[in-house]
């Protein structure tokens, strides 16, 4: 459970510093997702830049060049990889055609697997999402061939985020959420995982003033969007990933990371199937993992109800 957080601007309506602080916003917003580490990417003269540290984002101070096009940004929550060593950070370099940068949300359950089966070079990089970075260079191609081939190889719970070193921004929507929109008058395009990421940053920031629309994305959907605003879309074959810990029901990808991560806010992994089976969806229970007060009082409540229904059938049976 990470966040993925940017926007690219080809209206170029926009003060510099207010841009800076909308981004620092939408980072803050986003530690609500992880905070192990965090990151962001754009271009300077044609180059990818990277910076990115083992800090959460209100530690962070991020600063890029005035005219910057695009901004790719990521807060961490660490499952594989540890966090202390910052190449194991997003957002990742890449290159293949052309220079990128790369983030994901989610986990990915086969890239030991691909790196044999594709006989992928060993990497000092421990994270699981490195993979798709290396089946992009196999490739060494980005586009929304080499996006749908990988997108199509990997197994878990992912959306990916990609900038090139030409500005352009492509969005890869598996299963895991993005909020995107589009300031029309503005000629801005902002995202974020989740819309309550969004609403803060865009009142912190003052963007809240201003109309937008929103851009659905779909799961198996590829969007690529350019400097000047184009935007292209393609698809990718999607994939239901699922397999079974043991447990009396089989849970896919999305909800086994629930598992993985529940206990460090300090919920066993029992509440977390009690909710699942009681119809609680895992986009429901990453938001209750949020807020203690919420997530304690609906599992009072469930088990409440579950006591009085054995008491019921107690009674009924006598």
């Amino acid at each position: 459970m990470c966040a993925l957080f940017g926007w690219l601007d080809c209206g170029k309506k926009l003060p510099h510093k207010l841009l800076k602080r909308f981004t620092q916003e939408l980072a803050n917003a986003a530690e609500e997702r992880g905070t192990d580490a965090s990151g962001i990417s754009y271009v300077q003269s044609g180059k990818i830049k990277i910076y990115k540290k083992a800090k959460p984002a209100h530690k962070m101070k991020f600063n890029f060049p005035e005219g910057t096009n695009a901004i790719m940004g990521h807060t961490r929550l660490t499952t594989q990889g540890n966090q202390k060593y910052n190449f194991n950070n997003h957002p990742f370099y890449g290159k293949a055609d052309k220079e990128f940068a790369f983030a994901h949300n989610g986990v990915l359950y086969n890239d030991d697997t691909l790196r044999k089966e594709k006989l992928l070079p060993k990497t000092h990089i421990e994270t699981d999402s490195y993979v798709a970075v290396q089946l992009l260079e196999r490739q060494d191609k980005l586009n929304f061939d080499s996006l749908k081939s990988m997108a199509e190889d990997v197994q878990g719970n992912f959306t990916f985020t990609i900038l090139d070193q030409y500005n352009t921004l492509y969005f890869v929507k598996g299963s895991s959420p993005m909020f995107l929109i589009y300031f029309e008058n503005l000629g801005l395009f902002a995202y974020a995982s989740t819309e309550s990421i969004m609403s803060k940053a865009m009142r912190k920031s003052g963007l809240n003033r201003y109309k937008y629309s929103r851009i659905i994305l779909n799961e198996g959907d590829i969007l690529s969007i350019n400097k000047n605003g184009k935007t292209d879309v393609s698809e990718f074959e999607t994939f239901s990933y699922q397999y079974s810990l043991g447990y009396s029901n089989d849970y896919g990808c999305h909800e086994e990371l629930l598992l993985e991560i529940c206990t460090g806010f300090g919920v066993s992994e029992e509440d977390v199937m009690l909710l699942l089976d009681f119809g609680y969806t895992a986009d429901d229970i990453e938001e209750m993992l949020m807020d203690s007060d919420l997530l304690k009082e609906t599992l009072a409540d469930i088990k409440e109800m579950n006591e009085y229904e054995d008491l019921w059938e107690y009674c009924s049976g006598t």
